[in-house]
């Protein structure tokens, strides 16, 4: 699974998995440690994410070792897809769009700037 298209398919199934991390944590951060909804779904985030920069680290970008650097680059990376997706979900929603539908192109439309941020600036030649 070499090239472009190999990373990104390893890119979109951490993400999948990073989803599940991310619903299963709130599910127990929620109804079971009794959290906040916003303190539960922050934390659900975060060990989403952490997840999936381990998994992109090792797996998809095949380094040994993460650094402290790579994660902080990821965690930015990552706030720049969800401004993405929220913008373009709200602009869609706004001009008529089916929300689910907005949904799926603001989904897809965040992918596309987290891997090209992710292969380009936080896995990229300088930063490994």
């Amino acid at each position: 699974m070499a090239g472009l298209p190999g990373l990104a398919l390893r890119f979109a199934v951490v993400g999948g998995g990073g989803a599940l991390v991310n619903s299963a944590a709130l599910f127990a951060l929620y109804h079971w440690a009794g959290l906040p909804l916003l303190v539960a779904s922050g934390i659900a985030v975060e060990l989403a994410v952490v997840n999936n920069f381990l998994l992109n680290d090792r797996w998809t970008f095949g380094l040994p070792t993460p650094s402290a650097r790579r994660f902080v680059k990821f965690n930015i990376s990552v706030l720049g897809g969800l401004a993405v997706n929220v913008v373009l979900v709200w602009s869609l929603v706004r001009a008529g769009m089916h929300l689910l539908l907005a949904n799926c192109l603001g989904i897809s439309a965040a992918f596309v700037v987290n891997f090209a941020a992710s292969t380009g600036w936080v896995w990229g030649r300088r930063s490994r």
